[in-house]
């Protein structure tokens, strides 16, 4: 991954017939959904595995330039009928452990069952997140959309945002089947509504250096 771009894109990391797999697993455990798919799957032995295979931790470590541990993983499941747009944004909100008090962390949330809190931007320079496409991602079914180089800004407010999205090209990031799209979280990003009859299934793991972010401080699991 290019630093100064702040993503990548990495086609054919597994194979097609393993996103299949991966695709009935998920679709045969019965876990939890949400409109956009679902949270948490660490504890879901098939994503766990996928988590830590060296294919992609291989990936994360060269991007976060030591090791990578992953800490969570989430479902993005875009079809016909389950449609969405995301607008531009940055990935500010970390699971926490244990709440805390400390400067530059905050507001807090609760999400099944977790406990959030928007991060300063040295604990989110530490996090490096990969998109495993199990579906071949086109220009017509709701590919992300990013502004290379915006995470070197750091956190960003409304009006900041809009700033760089106005001054800024982005790209669109097509990938295959079986591919990675590696990212900052603060690099700014937003997708479409899909606008075929293909579905685009994302598992999104994010990795860390380390869960111990500081004294105090550790990163949830899930």
């Amino acid at each position: 991954m290019s630093r100064d771009a702040g993503f990548s894109l990495n086609e054919s990391v597994i194979s097609p017939q393993e996103c299949v797999g991966l695709i009935a697993d998920l679709s045969a455990a019965g876990l939890p959904r949400t409109r956009a798919g679902a949270r948490h799957l660490l504890s879901f032995p098939p994503v766990a595995a996928i988590a830590r295979d060296s294919r992609l931790t291989r990936i994360a470590a060269e991007a976060l330039g030591r090791d990578a541990v992953p800490f969570r993983a989430t479902l993005f499941d875009k079809s016909p009928t389950s449609n969405w747009l995301i607008p531009w944004h940055q990935d500010t909100a970390l699971p926490i452990a244990a709440r805390f008090d400390a400067p530059g962390w905050g507001p807090w949330s609760r999400k099944g069952g977790v406990d959030y809190a928007h991060a300063p931007s040295w604990a989110l320079e530490r996090v490096i997140a990969l998109r495993l496409h199990l579906d071949d991602c086109t220009a017509r079914n709701g590919p992300l959309r990013v502004i290379a180089g915006s995470h070197h800004a750091g956190v960003l407010c409304d009006e900041k945002v809009a700033e760089e999205v106005r001054h800024n090209d982005h790209i669109e990031c097509v990938i295959g089947r079986g591919g990675v799209l590696a990212m900052r979280p603060l690099l700014l990003h937003s997708s479409s509504k899909v606008m075929s009859d293909a579905p685009r299934r994302v598992v999104h793991i994010e990795y860390v250096d380390a869960l111990g972010l500081a004294a105090g401080i550790r990163l949830a699991v899930g």
